[in-house]
């Protein structure tokens, strides 16, 4: 679990580092939005559903993870400091497959 640098669970971003980046922060502003949109319990039930589902496909643990689609528009515009001001309401759906 070295790879994690941070976690949302609404409403509170956990940091590993003493000194997260802006990008990091951003990215975990994003899940907050996200978590906001589907009023919380139902993120984290589609959340762990996702990846549910590409683990089975794939079998890999980060790849199944970088497929979700709450992450995949997190990772696209986590270094988009002016993204969450343009951002279209349940976004995350542009990136399911």
């Amino acid at each position: 679990m070295k790879k994690i640098q941070g976690i949302t669970l609404f409403p509170f971003i956990i940091v590993r580092s003493k000194k997260p980046s802006k990008v990091l922060i951003n990215h975990e502003k994003i899940h907050i939005r996200q978590q906001l949109e589907l009023l919380i319990l139902p993120f984290y039930i589609w959340y762990v559903g996702e990846w549910l589902y590409h683990y089975i496909r794939c079998r890999s643990f980060w790849r199944a993870y970088r497929q979700i689609s709450f992450e995949r528009e997190a990772y696209d515009n986590e270094e988009d400091f002016e993204y969450l001001k343009n951002r279209k309401f349940w976004n995350f759906l542009e990136y399911n497959d």
